[in-house]
């Protein structure tokens, strides 16, 4: 399968409400599309991690980004731009369907948004994710690829097969060279000026 026809592939299966498994900029990763709650819901569950918890989002640049936050923190576009790793960044405030102020606009899956409202969104340094993204129009969830507890997996063969035969497509290991195979440091931002330092 060429790169492309990759490409394609994880993008229609991205479309069709399904689930990919996928090298990020950090390590591979389990991934759907960011506002369909019933997918990422399939998500929690071949994790076998509590729903309760959030997930990391991927966006392609911080115009999708201030799409599905109410407000992007001036910070956070200066850390966007002296960014050469990969960082998460917390955003306060996401827009979930399940906000008064979604009416208008197709947002964030509720289960996809911590429970104090912020969510987590990096935009990956990887060009394959960037432009899933784009082309998508809309976040991805990147989450580890293991088992709720496990080691996150650095390279396919790390992955248990009950989750590679758990997905709908599995993007080919050749295109994870742009992985770094560490997990991306996190930061949380406030609107005013705020910095948490919450993994480096």
């Amino acid at each position: 399968m060429t790169p492309q026809e990759a490409f394609s592939k994880a993008l229609e299966t991205l479309r069709a409400g399904g689930v990919i498994l996928y090298p990020t900029d950090t390590v591979w990763g389990l991934g759907c599309d960011a506002t369909n709650p019933d997918a990422v819901r399939r998500i929690f569950g071949i994790k076998r991690r509590d729903d309760s918890k959030s997930l990391v989002l991927l966006a392609a640049d911080l115009d999708m980004v201030a799409r599905y936050v109410k407000a992007v923190p001036p910070m956070a576009i200066d850390l966007v731009e002296v960014n050469d790793a990969p960082m998460t960044i917390v955003y306060p405030d996401a827009i979930a369907q399940t906000d008064p102020d979604a009416s208008d606009r197709y947002h964030l899956a509720a289960n996809v948004v911590a429970s104090d409202g912020s969510v987590g969104i990096r935009i990956p340094l990887m060009q394959f994710c960037r432009d899933l993204a784009y082309k998508l129009g809309r976040p991805l969830v990147s989450t580890s690829a293991n088992i709720s507890g496990e080691p996150s997996p650095r390279k396919l063969t790390d992955i248990p097969s009950e989750i590679q035969e758990a997905v709908d497509f599995v993007v080919p290991p050749s295109l994870d060279r742009e992985s770094t195979g560490k997990a991306s440091q996190i930061i949380r931002v406030g609107m005013d000026g705020e910095v948490e330092i919450i993994r480096m």
